[in-house]
């Protein structure tokens, strides 16, 4: 009798012993996700906080609040930098590019996933080789090719390499969403009357809402934050974009830094709120397709 409540005892002390190092587990990995996002997240914080800075307390106290909010800092860079004109050019190039994104890398992922046909495996390979062309070794080659045909400064010439270069990385996603997709809806669709088109737009399409979510984000922000293709390909003033606009607050001689900081917070808002209006379909679209059945 006396060996059993001992063994008890030692199982319930055994039990208790695993529950709190399981707890313990579960505060450490809490307190180390919330060290992550602080670390992530005060670099946004130091922005906004230079933003309202002079040029003075920005070097004295970079890292403490302004000590007077200069809300001037966000209206001067907003007309000195011509920041309207430029957003909006940022705004037509980077939607323009990210639909043309989707209409092309939706349409190829359904019919590489879906259809079996000649060179199928050839067409694959070659859009995943897409993903492994250094984008800024291409700049000369396109500079010329651009030239002939007449789209250098033009708003085709920031979109059209653009949707180029993110089409391998569109099509690599949709591929492995849709193959995660029943054929079974497929066939239950086509026994309703529905053709291939009909298919797609009624019931694929629909389904895909996910990896559509994430393929915008992703390109809004390559598109959105990229200053390399719109400095060479881009001379008019008109058609300069938010990331051109921003180099006219620095030149050789230095950096007017409150300015800076207010056009980059202005410049930085846009992609915050397409995240936030999107951050539910990114994570179920990036694993989507790990997992089938």
């Amino acid at each position: 009798m006396e060996l059993r409540t001992t063994t008890a005892a030692n199982i319930a002390i055994d039990s208790t012993g695993k529950k709190l190092a399981l707890k313990g587990l579960s505060v450490l990995g809490k307190l180390i996700l919330i060290g992550y996002a602080v670390l992530t997240l005060y670099p946004l914080y130091w922005l906004f906080i230079s933003a309202f800075k002079t040029n003075e307390d920005f070097f004295k106290n970079p890292y403490s609040l302004p000590h007077a909010w200069m809300i001037e800092n966000i209206t001067r860079a907003w007309k000195l930098g011509n920041m309207g004109r430029a957003m909006l050019n940022s705004t037509f190039v980077t939607i323009t590019a990210v639909i043309l994104t989707l209409v092309l890398g939706i349409l190829a992922g359904y019919v590489l996933s879906r259809f079996e046909f000649r060179f199928k495996k050839v067409a694959v390979t070659l859009f995943l080789a897409g993903l492994l062309i250094p984008i800024h070794s291409t700049l000369v080659p396109l500079f010329l090719m651009m030239n002939k045909i007449h789209l250098l400064d033009t708003y085709w010439a920031l979109i059209l390499p653009y949707t180029a270069f993110e089409l391998p990385l569109a099509v690599f996603l949709a591929i492995g969403y849709m193959a995660s997709i029943p054929r079974e809806i497929e066939e239950a669709a086509m026994i309703d009357g529905n053709g291939w088109w009909g298919v797609f737009g009624r019931v694929i399409f629909p389904l895909c809402s996910p990896i559509v979510a994430t393929i915008s984000i992703l390109a809004f922000l390559r598109f959105w934050n990229d200053f390399s293709f719109a400095l060479v390909f881009i001379n008019s003033q008109v058609l300069k974009t938010l990331p051109l606009s921003l180099s006219l607050f620095s030149d050789g001689f230095g950096t007017d830094y409150s300015l800076t900081m207010g056009a980059m917070a202005i410049a930085v808002i846009p992609t915050i709120a397409v995240y936030l209006i999107l951050q539910d379909q990114i994570m179920k679209g990036m694993v989507a397709g790990s997992v089938k059945g």
